[in-house]
């Protein structure tokens, strides 16, 4: 494929024959979320399916890119004719490639409607989702949809131009349900818990509050496969794009960097087409489930932890946590003494091993993955990272000191100071609420840990039935508080070896 320079953007050579491109896509996926992750994950593994087919001069895939919010991406991709760069990175180097599966980029606040036609195209076999936590506008312990969320309110009666992810799916699935159409897959590729069952859930109770029989034909047609996806996508910075214009020649405005590993299952649950990604590395499985759960737990318990901990100890990327050996240390037994025994394997895993593989790919210098960016979100995340596992092992009457201690963290974290009172801007759809509960009994921390514990949006009430986890949550926050993260750090470990000794 030939490329030329335009107004410092890379696109296709326009006066080359456009039939020895690659053969014209017959399927097309619309992915909502068209963010970093999506564009080095799974639009990655679309364009690797598609090089197969265009050498065995098969029919490709396109993927139309969804923005939920802003026009950035959209501004980015399309002078670019959609095309963008990769660079993958380990210890070994970098190498970098051309990615070209996406066709075009809509901007849904400018023009809902245009969303809606290309889901409720035909050709369209695959919804996907990478929009966040936040964005399935649910309550994270119970999974039930927030009927209260004003976006959400919104679409329910504005189904003709929704702003959120679950009222666009639902409208283009009653478009086709009323012109009977085929259903479409529904792919979520969001770090939650059983995510094709907890999207299934808010869409089928938001199409409920609009018309139970749609409810009906969503159950009897639609398909929710559960996935596990992993792969560290750090933000594109602008020094990211002088550098790569300074050693290539050219910009590119929507290159993503990433690490060399990626990892993708997907339950074998699908309506209609999907594309041969299991001949480029996907695991399609009968159960996601045991992969899911040393992933949520291991990575992204970890990633949570030694965000909110080395944000507050002054360090500014993942890489710099890891060269810490005290934070290593933590880390070290957070995973492997606390995490990994509640974790089933799935077959071959070595959880240990995986651990070790893990605090590898963490210390990766080429990424300058951002604890402040890994904080974000935190009461949309510590339920499912971090929560979950406390509850499996107070119910086992085991240690959860270090589990505590990132908990705690995060506490810290949203008081929206930091260690040398700076202002910190703490970007999480519950900062207000937290901010107001610590503002108000920030002198008296046993009133302020059971402010905390219940918001039973984020910590299960459940967990109030054990006194020890408000005991270490008490001890480990006023240890942050007075002595400050890194003395807090050093007692921790003291205690864990005393424990282990």
């Amino acid at each position: 494929m030939q490329f030329k320079r335009l107004n410092n953007a890379i696109v296709a050579n326009t006066h080359s024959d456009e039939s020895q491109r690659t053969p014209k896509a017959s399927a097309k996926i619309v992915h909502l979320g068209i963010g970093a992750f999506h564009r080095a994950h799974q639009a990655v593994y679309t364009n690797n399916v598609n090089g197969l087919a265009a050498k065995a001069a098969e029919d490709i895939w396109s993927i139309v890119g969804v923005s939920l919010r802003s026009a950035t991406v959209r501004d980015q991709l399309v002078p670019q004719n959609c095309f963008y760069n990769v660079i993958e990175s380990d210890a070994s180097g970098s190498n970098r490639f051309l990615v070209s599966a996406i066709e075009d980029v809509l901007v849904a606040p400018e023009s809902p409607q245009a969303v809606l036609d290309v889901m409720a195209a035909e050709t369209t076999q695959i919804v996907s989702l990478t929009v966040t936590e936040k964005g399935y506008c649910h309550d994270v312990v119970s999974g039930d949809l927030d009927l209260q969320n004003p976006d959400i309110q919104h679409d329910l009666v504005n189904l003709d131009s929704p702003k959120t992810a679950i009222g666009f799916i639902v409208s283009a699935l009653k478009f086709r349900r009323d012109h009977a159409l085929p259903a479409f897959t529904v792919l979520s590729c969001d770090n939650l818990p059983s995510n094709g069952k907890t999207l299934a859930k808010v869409v089928l109770q938001f199409a409920g509050s609009i018309e139970p029989a749609l409810t009906d034909w969503i159950k009897a047609q639609v398909k929710f496969p559960n996935t596990m996806i992993d792969r560290i996508v750090p933000a594109t910075t602008a020094d990211d794009i002088d550098m790569f214009s300074q050693r290539y020649g050219y910009h590119d405005l929507a290159m993503v960097k990433t690490e060399r590993f990626s990892q993708w299952v997907i339950e074998d649950n699908f309506v209609g087409k999907l594309p041969a990604w299991q001949k480029v590395g996907v695991n399609i499985v009968k159960d996601v489930d045991a992969y899911e759960n040393a992933k949520l737990r291991l990575l992204n318990g970890a990633h949570s932890s030694l965000a909110y901990v080395g944000y507050l100890t002054g360090l500014d990327f993942v890489h710099q946590v890891k060269e810490n050996p005290e934070l290593t240390r933590f880390l070290t037994h957070l995973m492997k003494v606390e995490i990994a025994p509640t974790i089933v394997a799935p077959e071959g895993l070595d959880l240990q091993k995986y651990c070790d593989d893990l605090l590898q790919r963490f210390s990766n210098p080429e990424l300058h993955h951002r604890t402040y960016q890994i904080a974000m979100d935190g009461s949309q995340k510590v339920p499912q990272r971090l929560l979950h596992t406390v509850e499996y092992k107070l119910k086992n009457n085991q240690a959860i000191d270090a589990l505590s201690f990132a908990i705690a963290g995060w506490l810290r974290y949203t008081t929206g100071v930091n260690e040398n009172g700076v202002a910190i801007e703490v970007q999480d759809p519950r900062a207000e609420q937290l901010a107001s509960i610590y503002k108000q009994h920030a002198n008296n921390l046993d009133e302020l840990i059971d402010a905390y514990l219940s918001v039973h949006s984020i910590f299960p009430e459940s967990l109030q039935s054990y006194p020890a986890f408000k005991e270490k949550l008490c001890d480990w926050l006023g240890i942050i508080q007075k002595l400050g993260m890194k003395a807090a750090l050093q007692e921790l470990l003291e205690n864990i070896n005393a424990t282990t000794d």
